[in-house]
């Protein structure tokens, strides 16, 4: 719960060397509960806290181990040298989550993070429904759109820890001093942001959904939302058209498409090269196969929409070197990218 009177507000250590925060009445709003996190009395007896120049806050033991710290915990938040979990073993998987509005920081209605049931995607939540879908990761590194203002790239990347994945962003130090941060906003936007110190406020790098046309499943099944062109707008894959034309022309795209021929499986139908795409939900992941056998599963199979194929040889990630995903239902939330951020999707 938010602190009504900062004035009020008391961060001492406990006598178990806990971080807590209270009022004057002694109600208490927060503690760092380092037994919960496993650590025991000895070693938490005698610590101390340091706030680190990235912006971590650490409680260290007296023989200098760390108890706890910040940047296990993200909220709204998240820093250079923070890491994201987005697989898990043992622990839980994790979220940036919004503030209510911008004056209430409780929990509010939108969160980012993986997809729990495949990490290869990451949402943007209102509540349980998916909002906005980042392009599936195909390497270790990502990278972001070159920033002109910072005079630098943003890096998003994927880094496999003992049984555990987390993603992270940051700038290619020591290059660049900008000062950024990634941030869950209430009103429902990923944001990269940094500081702007002539106006001494946070300013606004990348934002997404950036419009209507980029949020989840907006353009309906078959449907695909075309970021390459002037005005951004929806569009049918070739060989569909609108299930309702006259909506499609006032701009409601959420019944999509259908196909305007039947397919006649084994009998000679093809795919559809399409390039640097946000390739759709929902899909089925096949490991350990050439692009032949892939295009062969999909082939084989008469439920079998779309493939994309991707060798990730140089990138593997928990040790598969080939990722083939294929697509059995309509395709749901497509968009082809500006440049080299998507994957080549073949729609039979």
């Amino acid at each position: 719960m938010p602190i009504a009177d900062p004035s009020s507000a008391t961060l001492a250590f406990t006598n178990r060397s806990n971080l807590a925060l209270s009022d004057t009445n002694g109600q208490l709003f927060w503690t760092t509960n380092i037994s919960a996190a496993g650590n025991s009395l000895s070693e938490a007896t005698g610590g101390e806290a340091t706030l680190e120049n990235n912006g971590n806050f650490i409680l260290w033991s007296s023989q200098g181990t760390i108890l706890w710290q910040s940047f296990d915990y993200p909220t709204d938040t998240l820093l250079p040298g923070m890491k994201l979990r987005i697989t898990h073993r043992t622990h839980a998987l994790q979220r940036l989550i919004s503030w209510r509005n911008p004056q209430d920081p409780s929990p509010g209605n939108f969160s980012y993070g993986a997809d729990p049931d495949e990490f290869l995607q990451r949402f943007i939540w209102n509540g349980s429904t998916p909002y906005r879908r980042s392009p599936v990761w195909n390497k270790f590194v990502e990278v972001g759109q070159y920033i002109e203002s910072i005079k630098s790239t943003i890096y998003f990347t994927l880094q496999p820890i003992d049984d555990e994945v987390y993603i992270s962003f940051g700038l290619p130090a020591p290059s660049v001093s900008s000062l950024v941060l990634m941030k869950m906003d209430c009103s429902g936007k990923i944001k990269i942001r940094t500081w702007n110190s002539n106006m001494s406020k946070w300013t606004d790098l990348q934002s997404e959904p950036n419009q209507e046309c980029n949020k989840f499943g907006y353009c309906g099944p078959f449907g695909y939302c075309d970021n390459t062109q002037p005005i951004v707008t929806c569009k049918c894959l070739d060989g569909f058209e609108p299930n309702n034309k006259q909506d499609w022309t006032a701009s409601r795209f959420s019944q999509g498409c259908h196909r305007m021929e039947a397919l006649t499986c084994g009998q000679g139908d093809g795919f559809l090269n399409m390039s640097t795409m946000k390739v759709p939900s929902q899909f089925l992941y096949v490991t350990n196969r050439s692009l032949d056998e892939c295009i062969a599963e999909c082939t084989s199979n008469c439920s079998c929409t779309a493939f994309t194929y991707t060798n990730m040889s140089t990138d593997a990630i928990n040790g598969v070197e080939t990722r083939c995903l294929l697509w059995t239902k309509d395709l749901i939330d497509m968009e082809k990218l500006v440049g080299q951020r998507g994957n080549p999707l073949y729609p039979g």
